[in-house]
């Protein structure tokens, strides 16, 4: 739950007439500007972003099965704070 309170006039008014062109209400228009600019489908997937820094150093499937076959595989022992 969120309220918004002293929007300017003119902010509301604009809001209104965007939600009206997307026929929806301006709270659902509310709901959709934040949901674009917080999650906006240019932003950069990590996943994506190490799949091209692999391509670009001309890794390949083999290569990286070699790197999971030498891997050390030993689960990390926890830090003590001692």
């Amino acid at each position: 739950m969120m309220s918004v309170r002293n929007i300017p006039e003119e902010v509301h008014n604009a809001l209104k007439a965007r939600a009206k062109r997307h026929n929806r209400s301006a709270e659902a228009e509310v709901r959709a500007i934040l949901e674009e600019v917080t999650r906006p489908e240019t932003r950069l997937h990590m996943g994506d972003a190490l799949a091209d820094v692999s391509r670009q150093a001309g890794l390949t499937n083999e290569d990286v099965t070699a790197l999971e076959q030498v891997r050390n595989k030993t689960p990390a022992e926890p830090l003590r704070f001692e």
